[in-house]
């Protein structure tokens, strides 16, 4: 008998392509990994793994067996998840991993929601970049995600994952008070400050600017929403800001709406083989009456 937890392990390194983010991933050692590995080659009778350099690579065999251990474990998530659905009690963890400005924006009333009417659910959140959770939520380090969208600029489609939309954000242009900006273009000539290169609200926040005729004298470049708005604040810089950063109270800078009123999507994602579970379903209509609200 091939066991399942080693042909999990499999096919993880698959995925992470290391050993050691094999290990790191399960908090297991290299060596222990390595060793659960060795065994998964006895019990299968055919070589796994093969050198190159300091890395290894699966053999064909190997690769069957991650194709069937990625269909058992749906399998096995789906039993698991009609099982829990036969129940009527909400309770067990869900993992969820949220981008910064729903974390706060729709998050907080949404878990003081959710300890309210199900007190037995834990609900354990995690800050991501979009693109990355939705990976992670598919090789199941994550049950939920709250991810982004940007006009013309499609976030990546993981297989048997759902989407469901959330909510709509518009992204405004926020500046200095009292500056007398009134477009996008009287801010061609000032500072901005944005998010790291390789992101999507980054390349969208460039491609509007080359659109409006210039390029963005990027001075300032971070994750994090709240330092956007405290350059801004301080009049060192010009940022695009979703509306979801203000949830709650009133915005402290100037805020210019954008030709178009460009918006982003919010939409969460699970896995098919768990969408039904109660504690997801429940997560995401608390989630959908937050927003409500907002």
């Amino acid at each position: 008998m091939l066991d399942l937890k080693r042909l999990r392990l499999l096919r993880e390194l698959k995925i992470r392509g290391t050993i050691t983010a094999v290990a790191e991933t399960f908090s297991y050692s290299p060596s222990s990994v390595s060793q659960q590995l060795a065994q998964l080659e006895v019990e299968a009778g055919v070589p796994l793994l093969t050198k190159s350099g300091r890395r290894v690579q699966l053999t064909p065999q190997a690769e069957v067996l991650v194709a069937h251990t990625t269909q058992l474990l749906e399998r096995v998530e789906l039993m698991e998840s009609e099982l829990v659905s036969s129940l009527t009690e909400v309770r067990g963890t869900v993992r969820l991993a949220v981008f910064q400005s729903a974390a706060l924006g729709i998050i907080p009333q949404a878990l003081t929601q959710l300890a309210d009417e199900y007190p037995e659910l834990r609900v354990e959140v995690t800050q991501r970049e979009p693109e990355n959770a939705l990976f992670e939520v598919w090789a199941r380090e994550f049950d939920l995600v709250i991810a982004e969208q940007y006009p013309g600029h499609a976030a990546p489609h993981q297989p048997d994952l759902d989407r469901v939309e959330l909510c709509v954000d518009e992204l405004r242009l926020g500046v200095p008070s009292a500056r007398g900006i009134r477009s996008l273009e009287d801010a061609a000539h000032l500072p901005w400050v944005m998010e790291p290169r390789g992101t999507a609200s980054r390349h969208w926040a460039e491609q509007a600017c080359r659109r409006a005729g210039f390029e963005p004298d990027v001075r300032f470049e971070t994750a994090d929403l709240q330092a956007h708005i405290r350059f801004v604040e301080s009049g060192n810089a010009v940022a695009i800001l979703p509306d979801l950063v203000w949830s709650g109270r009133t915005p402290s800078v100037q805020l210019v709406r954008l030709d178009g009123h460009p918006t982003r999507t919010v939409f969460t994602s699970a896995r098919d083989a768990s969408k039904d579970r109660p504690t997801i379903v429940a997560c995401r209509a608390i989630l959908n009456q937050s927003v409500a609200f907002l």
